[in-house]
Parts: structure tokens; sequence; C-alpha cells
């Protein structure tokens, strides 16, 4: 016998923006959802009508797709506002913070993680990739694997890794780095286990050795090897996020990064870097050219004084680009909303240009941008068949007073702190601005504890 989808029905949406090939924003609008799967959208007075669940929004709403963060260090929430690494550069903070990181352990692994998920939550992203590329003690992929699943987020987990220590000419401490075989196995094991590759898969695989100056180029060869003899794994690492970056990549391999990146297969519609701030004009032209993706963290760029990417260059030549909160130890925070507009503002000072970007095209690149370059045709943007991720918010609360006549442009532009109503995949994960798939206070609590442990350890 068939299993009977539940139905959801949200009403009296006053502003849907879908984000659809049409780019619809519409009024007095309506959305079927069945079995976390949208059905319909259109005018309330088509779609009302019987359902299992029904969300009456009452005029007083704005509906958009689930915002999609591309980059993040979920761990780095134990170590915000760091003292002695809130004015650094990002190798000296690196280097001030590695020892502090050797301490990590599983339970801060957890913790963090479900920290990094709940602010992304509550400020509207519905699916986030994060990069864990340190494993001491007994941290592992398997417990943040564990964490977004008790929290009910979409996940795409990056196996990161670290091989090449500072005796090898790497910047990491040798005590922090693995041997490369091993990586690899634990690379496949992870894979074989969570990797899901189905459309609307709620978790899926990423291979991610660290960076330029942590990895060796065998391993950056064998993991694009291995990643591609499975469907819809695919390979993520960091790139000239700073000039010291790119003065690296030219004195060790005689290469730009754009150039050290393809010399290793590492291009194409299966790769996405984070940063690319200083990617020059042929790097731009071979990323378009083969669909390679780009993570712009326009907080974190700023936080660390790497300087502004030429994001505007990369949308003209159509490379795709999405939006990034990265660590939390380098923006501090992790509101996929501010983010947003982060991107907006520093994206006109940067070209000096207000038209450099509009408020939509910064909503793009948190939606439509971050689904193409994690990869997936199923999130992004809202119509039948997509993916039931989606967020609500409250267009009477005080950011939004005055900014009526154009209420996509004000969710980038007026700064909204929450969103009061999530779903992903069809589930309700915030509910009138609270988590309700788990217990704020308790979160923060744990995080707060799994800090003072590591500060404790490290000194």
């Amino acid at each position: 016998m068939a299993t009977v989808k539940r139905t959801l029905l949200v009403k009296n949406i006053h502003t849907l923006v879908t984000m659809d090939e049409q780019r619809r924003e519409i009024h007095n609008a309506a959305m079927l959802v069945r079995g976390g799967i949208i059905e319909q959208i259109g005018p309330t007075g088509v779609l009302a009508g019987d359902s299992d669940e029904v969300l009456d929004l009452r005029g007083r709403h704005i509906v958009l797709p689930g915002l999609i963060n591309t980059h993040h260090h979920f761990y780095q929430s134990l170590t915000r506002a760091v003292p002695g690494a809130q004015t650094n550069e990002l190798f000296a903070w690196l280097k001030k913070l590695y020892p502090i990181w050797a301490h990590l352990d599983a339970r801060g692994v957890y913790a963090s993680t479900q920290m990094a998920a709940a602010e992304l939550m509550l400020s509207g992203c519905t699916t986030s990739s994060d990069h864990l590329y340190v494993f001491p003690n007994d941290c592992s992929v398997d417990e943040e694997i564990r964490a977004m699943t008790d929290i009910g987020m979409r996940f795409h987990a990056s196996r990161g890794s670290m091989s090449l220590g500072q005796s090898a000419g790497g910047l990491p401490p040798d005590s922090l780095v693995e041997d490369e075989e091993a990586i690899l196995k634990d690379s496949q094991r992870l894979i074989e286990r969570y990797h899901d590759n189905s459309r609307h898969s709620m978790l899926r695989m990423t291979l991610a050795p660290c960076s330029p100056f942590s990895v060796s180029k065998d391993l950056m060869r064998q993991s694009a090897l291995l990643a591609r003899t499975y469907p819809g794994v695919r390979l993520h690492t960091h790139l000239a996020e700073n000039d010291r970056d790119v003065q690296y990549s030219m004195r060790e391999f005689g290469m730009s990064p754009g150039q050290y990146a393809e010399s290793l297969g590492w291009v194409g519609r299966d790769v996405w870097l984070a940063h690319c701030v200083h990617l020059d004009e042929s790097g731009i032209a071979r990323f378009a050219a083969t669909g390679t993706g780009v993570a712009h963290c326009p907080s974190s760029n700023m936080r660390l004084g790497s300087g502004v990417a030429p994001i505007r260059k990369m949308l003209a030549a159509q490379v795709p680009v999405g939006l990034g909160v990265d660590g939390a130890a380098s923006n501090d925070g992790g509101n996929m909303l501010h983010e947003a507009r982060a991107a907006c503002l520093l994206a006109r000072v940067g070209e000096c240009d207000p038209a450099a970007m509009d408020p939509r095209t910064a909503l793009e690149l948190a939606t439509r941008g971050g689904a193409e370059v994690l990869g997936r045709d199923d999130i992004g943007h809202l119509a039948p068949g997509m993916s039931a991720d989606f967020i609500v918010l409250d267009i009477d609360q005080p950011q939004f007073a005055g900014a009526h006549r154009d209420l996509c442009a004000a969710v980038i532009l007026c700064q909204p702190d929450r969103v009061d109503y999530s779903f992903i995949n069809g589930r309700m994960v915030v509910e009138l601005g609270r988590l309700v798939t788990a217990e704020l206070a308790l979160i923060v609590e744990r995080t707060n504890a799994a800090a003072l442990a590591l500060a404790i350890s490290a000194t």
C-alpha cells in the first residue's frame, strides 16, 4: 500500500519571492507542499483548500527560498574573538589558532556544529556545507554528521585534511597533520557510509584538502581521483585568499593559484574554491570556461584584511558564485542574512560604484548561486518539484518599517536578524523566531563549556 504523503499549505503570503527562472515575485500568494516537495505555487484564492497542515500568514509576511551557505568551519565557533588573533592577517591568524585547535575533541565538534547550525538556521539558512580539516584527539566528520542530523539541517560535509607540516614547508604544526594514506582511507569510508546523491538528499560528501600551503600536490591529485569515482562527490579547498597565499603559490609552485589548481585537475563543475580574493584575470577566465565555482566570504575577507574579491568580474564572466559565512573565528558570526548584505555593500566599495551589486543579485548569490556551486538542482529557488526549503519573515517588524515598496530588496538592505519561520524539506525548524528542532539554551551552554575546556587545555 502506497504511503500517503502529508501536505502543507502556506497561504496569504504578502510577497512570495520565488527566484525561479522568471524571478517571479507573487503577491497574495500560496504554496502547497506534499511530502517535503513543492507541488503548487500560485494565488491564494486558487490554492486554498483542504490540507493536513495550514500556515496562514495573513498578508503580513514575505517568503523566500532558504539561503545556502557554501563555506564554513563549524568548529571555529569555539574560538571566536580570540585575544591575539583579532588584528592578524590570514597566516598569522592561523598560527595563533592552530595550537588551540590542537586540543579540539569530539565533544567540541558536536557542540560547535550545532551552535553554527542553529545560528545559520535562525538567520534563514537551510543548507550548509562545512569544511572540517583538523582531527586531533577523537575528532571526526561523523560527529558533525550526527550533530547536523539531530538538528535537521541539509548538509554538505567536507572531509578536510592537512598533510604538510612546518617541517615539510607547510604552515600548520606537524602535530596537526595526518598521514595521506589514512586521509584517503577515511575519505573513502565517509563517502561509502554517508553520501546520498539522490535528489532532495539531506546529506552529501565532499573531499576538501585544506589549502595549497597545508597539503601536498599528490594528496590534491589523489583526492580528485577518489572523489570522481563516486557520483556527486565534489571537491573543495581554499584558494588565493590573500597576498601571502598568492606569494606562497608563486614561490613554491612557480604558478598563480589558478594555474596551480588547474595543473592538479582541480577545475570543473564538480569543484568550488573558497575566497578567490586574488584570482587573476586568466584564473577568472579559466573558471568561467570550466564551470569552476567560488564561495565568496565577504565578512571574513574584511575581518582578516584579505581584500575585496572581484565578484562583479566573476559574475560578468559567468563564474558560478555562492556565499559563505566562513568560520566563526574569522567572521565572529554566522548570519546568512547579514552575509548577503555584506556581499552587496562590499562589491560597491571594491568597485567604488553603488551599482556594482544590487540587492536581488546578492539574494541570488545566497540562493541560486549557492545551489549551483554545490551541484544541486533541487534547492535554491521555489517552484513545483523543488525541495520545500523556504523562509518566512514578518514585514511588520521594525527593520521593514518604511520599506514596503520593495520588500525583496529590504531583506538584503534593512538588516533583519532572524527569520520568523524556516522549513527544510517541508519540516518546520524555526517557528516564530525560535529553533524547534533543538534546545538553543542547551546548545549555547554546551558550546561555552567546550570553548572553555579548549581554552584551558591550550594554556
